[in-house]
């Protein structure tokens, strides 16, 4: 069996992967980014067009399903799911803020959020400790890492970062 740490780390996983894997294989089917083309007074979009509506709907429904295969609660995946898309969109609209190019490449910034979100929402149901916490999301940097250039070898990525 796996640690609590392990398995929301999983679903981490899932959840930031689920998009990526969803625009190889769907293509334009769902792309329609959730910014509508909206620019902000600095001219700027808001989010930009990787972030798109087939990703924030795919990625919860996916966790909560990986949440299920791992014995968790549906409800819990779910939540991962959303803390983790909500951290993902907070990290694209600080980039477009700083004039960081859609799916450029920011350490940390692209990695933090979108684990520690997730990870904050559920701490208290499971109880997880700071050390757990930081742990899971080196983790998931590492990960992020690692499997970004291998995802862009196989075709699923645009960008090998």
């Amino acid at each position: 069996m796996l640690s609590i740490e392990l398995e929301l780390l999983l679903l981490i996983l899932i959840a930031n992967g689920v998009p990526v894997v969803a625009a190889a294989i769907c293509g334009n089917w769902g792309a329609r980014p959730l910014d509508g083309g909206w620019r902000l007074a600095d001219g700027r979009r808001l989010l930009g067009d990787s972030k798109t509506w087939r990703g924030v709907l795919l990625a919860p429904l996916a966790t909560g399903a990986g949440a299920a295969l791992l014995g968790l609660p549906v409800g819990i995946g779910v939540v991962v799911g959303i803390g983790s898309m909500l951290g993902d969109l907070l990290s694209s609209f600080v980039k477009r803020r700083l004039g960081l190019a859609s799916s450029s490449m920011a350490l940390g910034l692209d990695q933090i959020p979108e684990v520690l979100l997730p990870l904050l929402v559920v701490a208290g149901e499971f109880e997880l400790t700071w050390l757990a916490i930081g742990w899971t999301v080196a983790g998931f940097v590492a990960l992020e890492l690692g499997l970004s250039p291998v995802f862009f070898r196989l075709g699923i990525r645009n960008r090998p970062y």
